[in-house]
């Protein structure tokens, strides 16, 4: 054969292998997209105790015996299954159902916010999934606020606010004499001067160097789409200059009253007012001795009796 048909042949076989691997590739293509998950409604929101369906479908690829599981992920990140297998887990075994590869929740409470993962597989390995989020509604509460009564100029003054019950979770507005601050006090032209920083989602109003003028009566706000406002009570906070000469003086009248108690002390020790340390004599030491004896070993007594001598050390 000559090297013009060996090259020919080459390209040829080069042709078709690629024309194969083309055919393959949009087959698993056609195929991967034929085999889907899908939601009517991929965010579910409904008032609290009321009643919700999360509805899930698959495509026919999966066959007749497809196995679905509901997993559920709740705000702080925690993972549980509602389904498992077809079937709904214990905790909560009496609140839904499943009908299709659909879920229903017979009461809905905030407890239940979250996002809730659909999946779909068969036994030949094709799984699918699709997320549905679910809010239950619950309006704002009157939000506990923290305002501190009284604090001096140039030091950090933060006021707090929260609400316990909103969902979605509240958001948060602040007012200072009635007047609504900005969240961002340097686009008005009212409080160009302003330092303050406002925190909407978590509520914290901060001074980060609070100044007289921040002197007031605040007041805050929660809200949320699922119901009207509510508002915290009115509170004082009095911001004051440090009392510099106050300080002054308490620290000299500390310093007179040492020097006067000094003094005091010497002229009581000098005029002999103050007791004397008192000069402890030597007690006398008593040495027991038998009658008719000496302390050293002799003497006149023999009578066995005992008598006591005494003997002074000076």
């Amino acid at each position: 054969m000559s090297s013009c048909g060996t090259e020919r042949s080459k390209l040829v076989n080069m042709r078709v292998s690629w024309l194969v691997s083309v055919a393959l590739f949009l087959f698993a293509a056609t195929g991967a997209r034929g085999a889907s998950v899908t939601t009517k409604n991929p965010n579910v929101r409904v008032k609290e105790n009321d009643g919700a369906d999360l509805s899930c479908s698959y495509s026919a690829d999966f066959g007749s015996n497809a196995r679905v599981d509901w997993k559920f992920t709740n705000l702080k990140g925690s993972q549980t299954f509602v389904i498992h297998t077809n079937k709904p887990t214990t905790p909560y075994a009496n609140r839904v159902t499943m009908y299709d590869s659909s879920l229903r929740f017979n009461k809905v409470t905030h407890a239940d916010n979250g996002v809730y993962l659909c999946e779909v597989s068969n036994a030949n390995g094709l799984t699918g999934e699709v997320q549905v989020k679910m809010t239950a509604l619950v309006p704002p509460s009157p939000p506990m606020c923290r305002v501190p009564t009284s604090e001096t100029t140039g030091r950090k003054v933060t006021l707090t606010c929260h609400d316990k019950v909103g969902s979605p979770p509240s958001k948060y507005r602040w007012f200072k004499d009635d007047v609504l601050l900005p969240p961002v006090p340097s686009k008005t032209t009212d409080f160009k001067n302003a330092t303050y920083k406002l925190n909407t989602e978590s509520g914290n109003l901060v001074f980060p160097r609070a100044t007289k003028k921040d002197s007031g009566n605040y007041f805050c706000e929660a809200f949320n789409d699922a119901g009207p406002p509510q508002r915290s009570k009115a509170l004082k906070m009095e911001i004051r200059d440090v009392n510099t000469g106050g300080i002054v003086a308490g620290v000299i009248v500390a310093l007179l009253l040492v020097i006067l108690l000094v003094l005091a002390i010497w002229y009581a020790h000098k005029k002999g007012y103050l007791p004397k340390k008192i000069e402890r004599k030597p007690k006398p030491s008593v040495v027991y001795q038998q009658a008719g004896s000496s302390l050293y070993g002799g003497g006149d007594d023999e009578d066995g009796e005992f008598k006591q001598k005494s003997s002074f050390v000076v």
